[in-house]
């Protein structure tokens, strides 16, 4: 454990002192043998150090002559800035999310827009294998009911993993869902009413805006920065202004600008709500994705007063059509075992059972830390590629986690059109307008980096800022018209 820990240090150490330039592009840095007599470790420590940057993309290997900084450019691009609270509304953005979600199925399509991983970096054949055990050696309960709160063994198998994101449950208190999208729709369901008010982030999960509208809810958003996450302070006047009545988040890796909350300002989240007594849902689902597991807490991991529901999935990490998530409700427990009971009596059994054996079986966490790793190097692909081949004025987003990139474009560029255009090159993105009902996002986009990046993905990127410096001349040049005729 120790020794993890030191190798851990190690390399976030060097990974600093790299991107701030201690050590430039091509420069060979420390020796194995002289950062062992440095630091007073172990050469496997080192060695293991070395091994996390080079899969960082930070470093490379040259036979018989050392460690040397890989040479690539350093990541310059401005972050896009914090959003403006305006007043509650309600939603209508459907058609053109219908068409984002359809566009990322058909065939021959680059899917930058949906967030869906690529079936290459999910266990198919490990999950494949579980369900055919399952469905072989335990049919008859695997084609039955398995009535909520679940399937006991995944329950507690789950109840085990809470403890990564900082929160000890009891499997008796965990409820499992189809997916994360049913876990926060029975939340809310349990907690407001058609007409009520919810705060959430601005820019928020577009499926989240499209829930609130199918349950007659209101929306307020508060601004988010895109390191530190949803602003407390105005939180706090939206309250003390208006009738909330829950507020909904991701507090790690947020979807869409990869914002991750410090943990002294989720204590502060977690505390200001529950004096009001105002529950928080927790959107989790990129908890996992985590680029420095234990570095980060889920908001439940804070939670003394039963204020934070907390829902998750494992459509992100093992696979999005097994449909298996879950949700811990607390005190609305019960409420919500009796929604689920009526609506959709149940999650999938065979999913239950399959996504169960392969979490006892022991790989997962294998396969977490080479999903780390994978995304880890695509997002910074994506964003030196958007750098180099998108207009200058682009701002980029810097997640520490999971696998979704948010870039705001420069120069009025409207992104629905980009979306069009980029539909006519086999290019699916999902413009900023779908991600809230205020305009104050018509210049962004979210790209999906749960894609391989290839010369294909390169492309791909490379036309996407083809194009976007077309729509800006083309904005240019009709702001130039209309100072001559002025």
């Amino acid at each position: 454990m120790m020794s993890s820990l030191l190798y851990q240090q190690i390399a976030r150490q060097l990974a600093d002192d790299i991107r701030k330039g201690f050590y430039q592009p091509g420069e060979r840095i420390p020796s194995v043998r002289k950062l062992s007599t440095q630091k007073g470790v172990s050469h496997a420590t080192v060695l293991h150090a070395y091994a996390t940057l080079e899969d960082q993309g930070l470093i490379r290997a040259r036979p018989q002559s050392g460690y040397f900084v890989h040479n690539t450019p350093a990541l310059t691009a401005p972050t896009p800035p914090i959003a403006r609270v305006e007043q509650p509304y309600a939603v209508t953005r459907s058609g053109i999310i219908s068409e984002i979600l359809h566009q990322s199925r058909r065939e021959g399509v680059i899917p930058l827009g949906a967030a869906v991983p690529s079936s290459q970096y999910l266990p198919l054949r490990a999950l494949h294998q579980q369900m055919s055990k399952v469905t072989r050696f335990h049919s008859q309960r695997a084609y039955s009911y398995i009535f909520s709160p679940g399937y006991e063994p995944l329950r507690r198998q789950i109840a085990i993993r809470m403890r990564d994101a900082g929160a000890i449950v009891d499997p008796a208190d965990i409820v499992i869902t189809n997916g994360c999208v049913e876990a926060i729709q029975l939340c809310l369901r349990s907690v407001t009413n058609p007409g009520d008010l919810i705060a959430t982030e601005a820019p928020s999960y577009y499926g989240l805006v499209q829930l609130c509208d199918l349950l007659g809810l209101k929306v307020i958003e508060i601004p988010t920065d895109p390191d530190t996450g949803l602003s407390l302070e105005s939180l706090e006047k939206a309250a003390n202004k208006w009738p909330i009545k829950a507020l909904v988040l991701t507090a790690r890796a947020g979807n869409p600008m990869g914002a991750t909350m410090p943990e002294d300002r989720q204590r502060k989240l977690v505390a200001m709500m529950a004096q009001r007594g105002l529950p928080i849902i927790e959107d989790d689902i990129y908890g996992e994705l985590m680029f420095e597991p234990g570095r980060s807490k889920a908001l439940k991991a804070f939670d003394c007063s039963d204020t934070v529901m907390y829902c998750s999935s494992f459509s992100k990490t093992i696979s999005p059509g097994v449909r298996t998530g879950w949700v811990i409700a607390g005190r609305h427990q019960n409420g919500i075992e009796k929604l689920q009971t009526f609506t959709t009596l149940s999650a999938c059994s065979v999913s239950q059972m399959s996504v169960a054996a392969y979490l006892e079986n022991g790989g997962y966490d294998r396969h977490l830390r080479y999903l780390r790793q994978e995304y880890r190097k695509n997002l910074s692909s994506f964003q030196l590629a958007v750098q180099q081949y998108f207009p200058e004025g682009t701002q980029i987003t810097r997640p520490a986690g999971g696998f979704i990139l948010w870039i705001s474009l420069p120069g009025g560029i409207d992104a629905q059109r980009l979306f069009e255009q980029a539909l006519e090159h086999n290019i699916s993105i999902a413009p900023g307008a779908v991600f809230s009902h205020s305009e104050q996002f018509n210049h962004c986009l979210r790209l999906n980096c749960g894609v391989p990046w290839n010369r294909e993905t390169e492309r791909a990127v490379m036309t996407l800022g083809v194009l976007a410096k077309g729509l800006l001349s083309k904005i240019n040049a009709l702001e130039d018209v209309g100072e001559e005729v002025a």
